[in-house]
């Protein structure tokens, strides 16, 4: 899909206005996947969400921006509480819709994308349009990217580490 200067314009400053909103700076302090935060995660979806989308006709480009955006707007550090640690993967799409929904204003479409993206692990909230499915495999991907980089990360210094003591041996 081409797109005219006046939408990239248009989805440039959604873009930005999401990245600068006090209330989204929030989630940079909910920790992520293995070393990520929400706010990274997020906006990392929603670029690979709109990259894929335009290889699509008929998506709406604003949904899919927005909805990646608040797919995890839940606000809580679910690590910090047991309770939440059980259902967190099926319960935060629900809590991020109905908190996109109360900060934001975002309409309906919006909001079945957002409590769709856990989808299989949500079995009860399929994907149901091109918009939802962009957001869910981007946000699946991101997610897996962001667990693998952090893995090899964490081997490269246990490697280092290993080498180390086998240097001390060695002496």
């Amino acid at each position: 899909m081409k797109l005219s200067e006046e939408k990239k314009k248009e989805l440039e400053e959604i873009y930005q206005r999401f990245f600068n909103d006090e209330k989204i700076q929030k989630m940079k302090e909910i920790p992520m996947h293995r070393g990520s935060n929400c706010y990274e995660h997020s906006f990392k979806v929603a670029k690979l969400a709109i990259k894929r989308a335009m290889r699509h006709k008929r998506v709406l480009l604003e949904v899919v921006l927005v909805a990646a955006i608040l797919h995890d707007y839940y606000l809580y550090d679910w690590r910090k509480d047991k309770k939440l640690l059980k259902r967190h993967g099926s319960n935060h799409p629900y809590l991020a819709a109905l908190n996109a929904k109360r900060d934001f204003g975002v309409d309906e479409i919006i909001q079945k994308a957002i409590k769709s993206h856990m989808w299989p692990f949500n079995i009860n909230e399929f994907p149901n349009s091109k918009e939802a499915r962009i957001i869910t495999l981007a946000d699946k991907a991101v997610a897996l990217r962001e667990a693998l980089t952090s893995k090899r990360h964490k081997n490269k210094h246990r490697e280092r580490y290993l080498n180390k003591i086998k240097t001390l041996d060695e002496n």
